[in-house]
């Protein structure tokens, strides 16, 4: 699977994708076109032998500390493979470039998969908007990353496997980090 920066060529692509995975609250093609168009939006599609298998978008404006995950959706014949995890981190390194600080996203409250994807990289839960998701009626939970604290946990070297874990000391706030808790849309 090859990801790559998103164009308006790819509109089709990404609007099956789109329908098949939000079927009651899908974009409308002109709003895709105006975010894939935006000089404050990034997307980026998964593809395989030319075929769109996802895509995911970042809205940070040049120069705020702040970023918004808006999309991510993986066809569902290819969930589960890591996709989701490829293009989650296409976009928060695109944000590291763009000097963000602080990631947030909303998720649906009955997508467990994403909730997992996202706490797994170190998101957390900061609120919740009741009903958000119409006309399904379904919460969104706010999550928020610390894009530096991100950044600096992939740069850290990993230990090899043979060495003991007894001796090394405990991670401050891994419990919280790996606790169960819970963008836009998404499904990875």
């Amino acid at each position: 699977m090859a990801t790559r920066t998103a164009t308006v060529a790819d509109l089709d692509g990404i609007m099956a994708l789109e329908h098949a995975s939000f079927p009651t609250d899908a974009w409308s093609p002109a709003m895709m076109r105006e975010e894939l168009a935006s000089p404050h939006g990034w997307y980026v599609v998964a593809e395989e032998a030319g075929r769109v298998l996802g895509y995911a978008g970042l809205r940070a404006v040049h120069g705020a500390r702040d970023a918004d995950i808006q999309t991510i959706t993986i066809s569902k014949a290819a969930r589960g493979r890591g996709r989701g995890r490829a293009l989650l981190t296409a976009l928060l390194d695109e944000a590291a470039r763009r000097g963000v600080h602080d990631v947030f996203l909303e998720v649906r409250a009955d997508n467990s998969v994403a909730q997992k994807l996202y706490l797994s990289e170190g998101f957390a839960e900061v609120g919740r908007r009741p009903r958000y998701y119409q006309p399904d009626d379904v919460d969104a939970i706010v999550m928020q990353l610390n894009l530096r604290g991100w950044v600096a946990r992939r740069a850290e070297p990993t230990a090899p496997a043979s060495a003991s874990t007894e001796s090394s000391p405990p991670v401050e706030g891994a419990e919280a980090q790996s606790s169960p808790t819970t963008t836009g849309k998404g499904w990875c």
